[in-house]
């Protein structure tokens, strides 16, 4: 308990509140050509140290380390930071983090990372964590705002990794061979001849108003639709309810045109009578095939389905056997009004992370994920079993990301306001280095 009351006289007793905005002021303070402007940060910087003197007297065992906490971390953070290292006996040893509604937000930072957390991500590379950027972006979008926000030298520092389009590939600048991997290569080839059959379709076969309302990412390997309307807008939500469906569609004839199913199973045709031609699955019933079993694995594309009139008319187990063993290797992915994304279960940012630590060397990582999506929650559920990590989310997560990490720690934090967790993580850091 000695630790708990060390904070509760340092939060008590000191103006914490006033060390936090001077430090601030001090780190964020834009480069400007005004002398006045660099007189007033450096009186800023002068009081600070003033401050940070007092600390250190007070606390003469702990001062520097209670000086970084109370001009970095609200009491509340302090806290949550001083619990976590009770309960888990360590600190956080690499950053694993989503970027879309979570570093930034269309709805709460204009869809740029505030400077706030940049500078902490800077901080923390300084302190020689390494950050892994998990995304289902292209690696060509996540390296341009990554060099235009943490700079060219951080980026290919050889301590940061990108796992991009959810985990098809990763890469790590300064790392020779293994500075780029493309994990979709190991994937087998049927896997692979229905998503190219897919992407060759997807625009050309579109309805005229599918195409004018949202366009083709440009992944190396996910199939993706994105709005060409605001994020979040009704517009969006209108688009990607019907991308969702018109993907389901032409996934379920992809599948059926590679997978051979039994001529005896539901839905499949003769393709004529009395010769030795071969079998030919209906399109309706491939259609609903598809419909059908995604569906079934989540509740958000049944609910979409349902809404757009595209309820399937069998259920998930008329499915017949080869073309669910290939449906269930096949991940189709739903964010509302955002995205609709056909990838693949073998890759995702699971496996992306663990190649990725790979390339770091990190054997035995404590990691801090942060992200509000499925795929993201898988992350969070892998390190909770391997006893690896900790969860945090932004309180406009889907609910499932919510319930996992409010039941284990509940790191949530306001929309775009990422900075707030990232302060706990710094916190529990410098905790953690006193032992």
């Amino acid at each position: 308990m000695e630790r708990y009351d060390q904070l509760y006289r340092l939060y008590d007793e000191y103006d914490a509140a006033t060390l936090r905005a001077l430090q601030n002021f001090v780190d964020l303070f834009p480069p400007v050509d005004s002398r006045v402007a660099l007189e007033h940060w450096q009186e800023a910087s002068d009081e600070l140290d003033d401050r940070k003197a007092e600390v250190r007297e007070a606390f003469p065992e702990t001062g520097e380390t209670f000086c970084d906490l109370a001009a970095r971390a609200t009491r509340d953070q302090a806290f949550t930071a001083l619990d976590l290292y009770a309960k888990y006996d360590r600190g956080v040893n690499v950053l694993v983090l989503d970027v879309d509604e979570t570093l930034r937000s269309a709805g709460g930072t204009d869809n740029e990372i505030p400077r706030e957390t940049l500078h902490l991500l800077t901080e923390f590379h300084e302190e020689g964590l390494p950050i892994v950027v998990c995304t289902g972006q292209t690696l060509e979008n996540v390296k341009g705002f990554l060099i235009q926000g943490l700079g060219n030298e951080i980026v290919h520092s050889g301590n940061l990794s990108v796992v991009y389009e959810a985990g098809t590939g990763v890469f790590t600048p300064g790392h020779g061979a293994d500075t780029k991997r493309l994990l979709y290569d190991d994937l087998d080839r049927d896997v692979r001849a229905i998503f190219d059959a897919v992407r060759s379709r997807i625009l050309s076969e579109a309805p005229e108003r599918l195409r004018r309302g949202c366009h083709l990412q440009g992944n190396e390997f996910n199939v993706t639709l994105k709005p060409n309307f605001e994020t979040g807008s009704d517009e969006a939500r209108e688009v990607i309810d019907r991308a969702l469906v018109y993907e389901l569609d032409l996934l379920g004839s992809a599948v059926a045109e590679e997978v051979e199913p039994e001529t005896e199973e539901v839905g499949v045709l003769e393709s004529g009578e009395g010769d030795d031609e071969e079998a030919t699955p209906d399109a309706d019933a491939a259609r609903d095939w598809a419909r059908a079993y995604y569906a079934a694995q989540d509740p958000e594309i049944r609910g979409v389905l349902e809404s757009e009139g595209g309820t399937p008319d069998c259920d998930a187990e008329d499915v017949p056997g080869p073309i669910r063993e290939t449906f269930e290797r096949i991940d189709v992915a739903y964010y509302e009004a955002d995205a609709a994304e056909i990838g693949s279960l073998e890759l995702n940012k699971v496996v992306g992370v663990e190649s990725a630590f790979d390339v770091l060397g990190i054997d035995d990582p404590f990691a801090a994920v942060m992200g509000d999506s499925k795929s993201d929650l898988r992350v969070m559920e892998w390190v909770a079993d391997e006893e690896a990590g900790i969860a945090a989310a932004p309180e406009h997560s889907s609910r499932d990301v919510l319930d996992h990490v409010i039941r284990t720690d509940e790191l949530v934090f306001d929309r775009g306001k990422a900075g707030d967790v990232l302060r706990t993580i710094y916190a529990l850091n410098r905790l953690a280095n006193l032992g």
